[in-house]
């Protein structure tokens, strides 16, 4: 495959950190990902307990969570000559990271996950010009999340117009505010768990997920934030955090919402201040098993 020309599509596109699987790049290597050579991204692993029941047949079952996700990208290399083969092997022992790395993986929905190497890279040279390769990675969070990432802002409830005189009867009364709302919708199989950042001032906030079903969810915010300030709720990690260093979840009370497959959920906010300049941002992406 040495000597097509750069861009090239060669079958699956699989992109590790800034690596470009499946095409031909700029130095005229040719990068294929194999048949077989994605394993463990189509589904990861269980966790589960079950205690034997005593005296009886079967078992008491456990909550079930999936666990880590373990990915063998795998397939080919092919180059113009053996210095460009191996400068292409030092890209992809470099692309395999210690750190969180994104692998993006395109599919009718392209997907995403995090992940870091969990294993030595094998790299077999069959010539000069061509080896065959294999990498293991490992996603702590077995998601994987839709490459689009929704986001929406909004202020605070708008305060009603008033009355304006003089006035004629009979007279209807505008409502005094309405709560601002924001509506994030989950296309995958999992569900999905909203990042909010709440910029100040106001003196506290509740955010209020109204679901489908009418049933509801709430998180409570005590704390005073300034002009200025960046709150930011991580519904997923649990945590709460003030310009992005102290923790503020002593502050928060309530359930942690997120969003069921299939579904779309409205959040609404609403404060005892009424600062213009406050505002919240809610982003999240679909997510799949």
């Amino acid at each position: 495959m040495a000597g097509y020309p750069p861009g090239l599509v060669l079958g699956r596109q699989v992109t590790l950190g800034t690596l470009q699987l499946g095409q031909v790049d700029a130095a005229g290597v040719a990068w294929t990902v194999a048949k077989d050579g994605l394993e463990g991204w189509s589904g990861a692993g269980v966790r589960s307990q079950y205690s034997d029941r005593e005296a009886d047949h079967g078992a008491w079952a456990g909550k079930t969570y999936l666990g880590t996700r373990v990915i063998t990208v795998a397939g080919t290399i092919a180059a113009p000559d053996l210095a460009t083969l191996d400068a292409a092997v030092d890209q992809l022992d470099a692309a395999a990271s210690l750190t969180d790395t994104l692998l993006t993986v395109a599919e009718t929905a392209p997907k995403q996950v995090t992940v870091r190497r969990s294993g030595a890279p094998l790299v077999k040279y069959e010539t000069d010009r061509v080896a065959r390769y294999s990498v293991m990675l490992t996603a702590a969070d077995p998601r994987r999340y839709s490459t689009t990432l929704q986001s929406a802002s909004v202020g605070l409830p708008a305060a009603g117009s008033g009355v304006t005189l003089p006035i004629t009867l009979p007279l209807t009364i505008p409502a005094g505010s309405s709560s601002g709302t924001v509506t994030l919708t989950n296309a995958g199989s999992i569900g999905a768990r909203p990042l909010f950042v709440i910029t100040g001032p106001l003196p506290g906030f509740t955010l209020t997920a109204q679901y489908p079903d009418s049933t509801v969810r709430q998180l409570i915010y005590s704390d005073t934030l300034g002009a200025g300030d960046l709150l930011a709720i991580d519904t997923d990690a649990h945590s709460v955090l003030l310009n992005g260093t102290g923790s503020r979840r002593r502050y928060m009370s309530g359930q942690w919402p997120e969003v069921p497959p299939r579904q779309t959920v409205t959040f609404a906010w609403s404060s005892t201040g009424s600062d213009p300049t406050a505002l919240m941002t809610a982003s999240m992406r679909s997510a799949w098993m």
